[in-house]
């Protein structure tokens, strides 16, 4: 069988175990995170996109990582704090990931496999973003430098 999105799970921030399945019919974006990093604000976008097409059927996952530039160097309790009072994140986050490297979670090297960025499969930095369809299938990836808001037509198309 092959391979999907569907086929991982992750560790949410609050330690349960997610299986991706639960996201199945779902357009989905996948962000690397981090606290300290000059992309952070990028969070509010993010969270502006969850309010506008969550109800439409848009899921964003949050996948802190401490792989760049030591930027994400709490704990999971202060990740989530620092999400929440920062920046109202409602979206659902994961546990601290690697993304690059033989320690990468799973679900990273499978969506690097499918969608390789402008200098290869590598992950350059935190907030590179992942859109994936309503069948599981990563459609696009995003650099850090994109912000949010400029992902709205790639979401919108997938929506309708």
């Amino acid at each position: 069988m092959e391979e999907t999105f569907y086929s991982f799970s992750a560790k949410s921030l609050q330690g349960k175990e997610i299986s991706m399945e639960t996201y199945r019919g779902k357009v989905i974006l996948v962000v690397n995170t981090a606290s300290k990093c000059g992309f952070t604000p990028q969070y509010e976008g993010l969270e502006d996109l969850n309010r506008k097409y969550s109800d439409k059927g848009l899921v964003i996952l949050g996948f802190p990582c401490n792989q760049f530039g030591n930027q994400e160097p709490g704990s999971e309790k202060e990740i989530a704090e620092g999400c929440l009072v920062n920046y109202g994140v409602s979206f659902q986050m994961f546990s601290k990931v690697d993304v690059n490297g033989s320690e990468a979670h799973p679900l990273f090297t499978f969506l690097k496999n499918k969608q390789s960025g402008l200098l290869g499969k590598k992950i350059k930095w935190n907030f590179t973003k992942f859109l994936i369809d309503q069948k599981g299938r990563p459609v696009k990836r995003f650099a850090p430098v994109v912000e949010p808001v400029k992902l709205v037509g790639d979401i919108e198309k997938l929506l309708k």
